[in-house]
């Protein structure tokens, strides 16, 4: 339940620091050139508060995610193991037994090779 609740969390918290990051006064850039009139409307209280509410939210998700982790179900863990630990067994059951290539063998020397059968030529 607490892991269901973190991952809520940190869904709406970036979804605030996307927001937040776009809402955001460029710094420099051809963007800049334009945003000149908000510097005259006095924005830059507004520019600080959204920067703050940036940092905090970024430390927010870390602060969450990690909690998740750590709040993540016993069972749901082993699973994820089980599931790698399955899907690397069906690998090495498909690699030992499927060969990339046909091999073919090779006659020792000395050893007559084995007739190949001749291409019909049609006339």
């Amino acid at each position: 339940m607490l892991y269901t609740i973190c991952i809520v969390l940190i869904l709406i918290a970036s979804i605030l620091v996307i927001l937040a990051v776009l809402v955001q006064n460029p710094k420099s850039g051809m963007a800049a050139n334009f945003g000149a009139s908000n510097q005259v409307m006095g924005v830059r209280e507004t520019t600080n508060f959204l920067e703050k509410f940036t940092w905090t939210m970024a430390i927010a998700i870390v602060v969450l995610s990690l909690v998740a982790t750590v709040a993540m179900d016993k069972g749901r863990a082993a699973e994820a193991i089980q599931v790698a630990k399955d899907a690397q067994a069906l690998q090495e059951t498909v690699s030992v037994e499927v060969p990339a290539m046909p091999q073919q063998e090779i006659p020792a020397e000395g050893e007559p090779a084995a007739e190949q059968p001749a291409a019909e030529e049609t006339k």
